[in-house]
């Protein structure tokens, strides 16, 4: 059973640019999508799913793009988790803290403390986040306050360390590579690559997502 799936959330502006509409509206097709796609993962017994949408990188697109996302954030992130505790489920946000507008901080803290108590679907969000900026902040919480450095001692020092391993990584818009996303819970991961871009993905493409995952044959390694 697929219990934990991530996204790699890729081809917002590209969707916006091929029909002449701004960057911005890309990007809030986009969380249109997210709604969809958690609808489907919850009704298809999906306990965990988690969307990659700000990286660490993404600091580098220009000052209006990232203005744009740090507002939208602040706006939608208090709307979403209402809704989501309407139906009992969970919001985690994944990341770094660093850069992230204090208003924005705040919104993210209150967002979890308000579905903290629910007990369905876990809707995790990559925001602000790297894979190796992760297992670097692990590390070094590991090298304070642990004897020795193992794969168990980093492993409960994550972000949210609750968070199970990936069973299978999507990623939309054609681009085949993983671009830091969940180093640590992604190793034994499923990949699987979808053209479309992502707010062209929905309700549907869940059931079209755990149809090509039943195929897959998970050895981890034997």
């Amino acid at each position: 059973m697929l219990e934990h799936l991530g996204v790699i959330a890729d081809g917002n502006r590209r969707w916006a640019k091929e029909r002449g509409l701004p960057t911005i509206e890309g990007h809030r097709r986009g969380l249109d999508s997210i709604e969809q796609m958690v609808i489907g993962a919850r009704d298809a017994g999906i306990k965990y799913i988690t969307f990659y949408v700000f990286s660490t990188e993404n600091w580098g697109r220009s000052k209006d793009e990232v203005s744009y996302i740090m507002k939208l954030a602040e706006t939608k992130i208090p709307k979403y988790a209402e809704k989501l505790k309407e139906n009992n489920s969970k919001m985690i946000i994944l990341g770094s803290k660093r850069n992230v507008p204090p208003k924005l901080a705040t919104a993210i803290e209150e967002a979890e403390k308000l579905t903290a108590d629910c007990t369905g679907i876990t809707v995790c969000f990559c925001f602000n986040y790297g894979g190796e900026q992760e297992i670097a902040d692990a590390a070094t919480i590991a090298n304070e306050v642990d004897k020795e450095i193992t794969p168990d001692t980093i492993r409960k020092h994550l972000y949210h360390p609750e968070i199970p391993n990936i069973d299978m990584v999507v990623r939309t818009s054609g681009e085949e590579r993983i671009s830091g996303f969940m180093l640590w819970r992604a190793s034994y991961a499923e990949f699987y690559f979808i053209k479309k871009y992502f707010p062209e993905m929905g309700y549907d493409d869940i059931k079209i997502i755990l149809e090509e995952y039943e195929k897959r044959n998970r050895r981890f390694g034997k």
